[in-house]
């Protein structure tokens, strides 16, 4: 993967793109970087946001004097070297409070990349003399000839915390990945929000089509060594191996006495935006007819069945947990690929990509979250998905696990579930008083093979607080589907979330996906 160079031509490269010195003669892999995260753990967190010069504070650096700032297109890392990928710097300040230090390696040696003025355009600013070369970086970019020979395109970002987002062949952000997720939803305490703090950016050769990266990742809790191996194309993939370190309880609480014991681990999460769209029951005042970065969670579970959870936008925060012992799958899909159905130009909703987790082998215990927060705008990612291990692991006890992001649109998602939920939509019945209808279309070929004349049946239930009243099965020969209408009672007075399931049998073969969701009362 890498060019096999010595101790010269490493300087001569980083001395194009940086200055300083620093090469030491190492072998960068995931034993490394976790080295000097279990070095990290033994010690209590000291957050980068100390480090920043005061110039760059959001109390001197608002979004106007920020957006001045801008990185010199000609000064990104591997421009000068004819090399497929290119990595472009984001100033420190603002927002991005926590600066990043970023290293470069190859085969026998690695050096630091330093923060250089001379990087970025100030504008009309006149700070650059008052930022040390020892700052770092808010994060980076990533360019690469994605969608056409020989042109550049950003293939991803890593920047703010833990998240990176990654793209696929004619694709446009959308949903973002995180290393690691603490305490996500936990009404009992706040989250926590891991960083990553220092990243090794591996240089490729000239015919490589591949990137490798390795990061470390901290926070309060625990300190961990993230390996990411890129390889962008139709479906980009990100294949992720990580070794966690938890503190010590007591260098947790000398740096934050509130701090309780991590309750849920996030791995693998993923975290993306759903304002409106078919099954909302909330409307908002807007020109389009659905807004979302995702719609929908799909899962493989490990006993082989395969359920689909259409997203909404509650009226207060949903944490919902399905118990998901050796899990085989799961994402956050954009699964409305119809321009009609967003009518926007400028959110280009409908080329999002939809991102699908595989773990490397078996994961074993644990559960799913997932975590849907209220909002009243599209500014907000207001998704979270998650696996949460039933075992925790030690403190300083190496916790080490694998997976692979596919960043994937089109009919990509059909390879995940040929016969699948299409669309759910929710109103009030006019035969039940008080009850809910949900309208919910399946397709694939399995079902296209079922007769009109032999329909299949529904199979549906729901919690507590709630009784479904009457399931109808019909083929919709307008959309090429098998439509059912299914009608929710609640329970008069009812304040409690209801889960509903259901899933379509023929003879005694459940036909694809089964469908689950969770309604709150008004």
């Amino acid at each position: 993967m890498f060019r096999p160079c010595g101790l010269l031509l490493i300087i001569g490269s980083l001395l194009t793109a940086s200055v300083g010195s620093g090469a030491e003669s190492a072998e960068v892999n995931l034993d490394y970087v976790a080295q000097r995260a279990l070095d990290r753990a033994r010690l209590p967190f000291h957050s980068p946001r100390a480090d920043l010069p005061k110039v760059l504070r959001q109390d001197n650096l608002d979004y106007d004097k920020y957006r001045e700032i801008r990185f010199r297109r000609e000064r990104a890392l591997w421009s000068g070297d004819s090399l497929p990928f290119r990595v472009e710097f984001f100033h420190p300040g603002y927002l991005y409070q926590e600066p990043v230090h970023v290293n470069e390696f190859t085969l026998t040696h690695t050096q630091p990349i330093r923060f250089v003025q001379d990087f970025f355009d100030y504008g009309k600013l006149d700070i650059a003399s008052q930022i040390p070369a020892k700052t770092g970086y808010a994060g980076f970019r990533v360019l690469y000839p994605l969608n056409q020979p020989g042109k550049l395109d950003e293939l991803g970002a890593f920047l703010g915390a833990s998240y990176f987002r990654l793209l696929g062949k004619n694709l446009r952000y959308g949903e973002s990945a995180r290393g690691l997720a603490l305490d996500s939803g936990e009404g009992d305490r706040p989250e926590e929000f891991p960083i990553f703090t220092d990243w090794w950016l591996g240089k490729p050769g000239s015919g490589d089509n591949e990137l490798r990266l390795y990061a470390i990742l901290d926070s309060v809790s625990c300190a961990g060594a993230y390996e990411f191996f890129i390889r962008p194309g139709e479906t980009t993939t990100a294949q992720i191996k990580a070794v966690l370190y938890f503190r010590e309880p007591a260098k947790v609480v000398a740096v934050d006495k509130s701090r309780k014991a991590v309750k849920t681990i996030g791995l693998a999460p993923l975290t993306s935006m759903f304002w409106f769209g078919k099954d909302t029951e909330r409307k908002f005042d807007d020109y389009r007819t659905e807004v979302h970065d995702s719609d929908g969670l799909l899962v493989h579970m490990g006993n082989g069945e395969t359920f689909w959870r259409p997203l909404d936008n509650p009226p207060g925060t949903r944490h919902q947990v399905f118990s998901a012992p050796n899990i085989r799958g799961f994402g956050l899909l954009q699964r409305e690929r119809n321009f009609a159905a967003y009518q926007d130009m400028f959110n280009v909703y409908h080329q999002v990509p939809s991102v699908w987790v595989e773990p490397d082998g078996s994961w074993g215990d644990g559960d799913l979250h997932l975590v849907e927060l209220s909002t009243s705008y599209e500014g907000l990612d207001n998704i979270v998905a998650f696996w949460d291990p039933k075992t925790k692991p030690a403190p300083l006890q190496p916790f080490r696990y694998g997976y692979t992001l596919h960043w994937e649109g089109g009919d990509a998602d059909l390879r995940r579930s040929e016969n699948r939920v299409v669309s759910t939509r929710i109103g009030p019945d006019a035969q039940f008083a008080g009850a809910r209808q949900f309208v919910i279309d399946f397709d694939g070929p399995q079902l296209d093979a079922i007769l009109e004349n032999k329909p299949p049946v529904a199979v549906a239930n729901c919690s507590g607080g709630a009784r479904i009243v009457d399931t109808l099965v019909v083929r919709n020969s307008f959309a090429g589907t098998w439509r059912v209408i299914l009608k929710m009672l609640p329970a008069a007075g009812g304040r409690a979330a209801v889960d509903l399931r259901c899933s379509l049998q023929s003879g005694t073969n459940v036909v694809g996906e089964t469908w689950t969701y969770q309604w709150s009362p008004p």
